[in-house]
């Protein structure tokens, strides 16, 4: 008898972590249906009426998730992520970019999967620290310009893969992202991939490299490279 209760407390647990993932997720995906278009986030909209914003971050500091099951884990942190970026920006508008908030990344914290955490901490330690995907640089959206767009809805466990292959595509074929002269032969890179090179350039790959394996027209490997200045200006609508 104690043996089934155990098992039935366990499932219970599962069960309830697993629905109060679903309801994070499903309330992130109307956040972000109702105030992202073309890559950009209506902040003076959420900031009139932040109640959906604050149900979401209720709902995410009582969610557990494992790294054992990844899917589950990085949905979770990189919505987690985009959503406290939203949060950070919406308590300090208006403002020209997250830049002009002190501590934006490193110092101001959020209560997020039992943990209080500041934003780099969830990409470098949660994300980056663990798994050895490039792609997560296409899906955490920084409030900047520079940043690849937010999409308007939330990453989910069983489309993950997909999505995150896609983004990566969308900006590595977005010429406003990654910029390609053919007459100088010269590409230009977002500065994305001088700060966090080594994600991109894993067991000896040059950027060129990484970059042709989501390009719809190769770049030629002689071709020179260099970056351009981020663009730090709020995304906003």
């Amino acid at each position: 008898m104690k043996k089934t209760l155990v098992i039935l407390a366990i499932l219970f647990g599962l069960t309830a972590q697993g629905q109060s993932l679903n309801d994070f997720l499903d309330k992130t995906d109307q956040l972000l249906k109702q105030h992202v278009s073309n890559g950009k986030i209506d902040y003076a909209a959420i900031r009139s009426d932040p109640s959906l914003l604050e149900e979401i971050l209720g709902v995410a500091k009582g969610i557990s998730v494992s790294a054992s099951n990844a899917k589950n884990y990085q949905a979770f942190w990189i919505n987690a992520y985009n959503v406290s970026v939203i949060k950070g920006i919406v308590d300090n508008y208006p403002t020209r970019s997250p830049l002009d908030i002190k501590g934006f990344f490193d110092k101001m914290t959020y209560q997020l999967g039992g943990k209080r955490i500041t934003l780099n901490d969830i990409e470098n330690k949660q994300l980056r620290g663990k798994f050895d995907d490039a792609r997560f640089h296409f899906v955490l959206v920084c409030a900047g310009l520079g940043c690849p767009p937010i999409i308007p809805q939330a990453y989910r466990p069983e489309s993950l893969d997909s999505q995150l292959t896609k983004q990566t595509q969308l900006a590595i074929n977005d010429s406003k992202f990654l910029r390609v002269n053919d007459k100088k032969k010269r590409v230009q890179f977002s500065q994305i991939m001088e700060w966090y090179s080594q994600d991109f350039t894993q067991n000896g790959q040059t950027l060129i490299e990484f970059a042709n394996k989501y390009r719809e027209r190769s770049i030629p490997s002689d071709y020179k490279t260099s970056y351009y200045a981020y663009d730090w200006r709020l995304n906003s609508k």
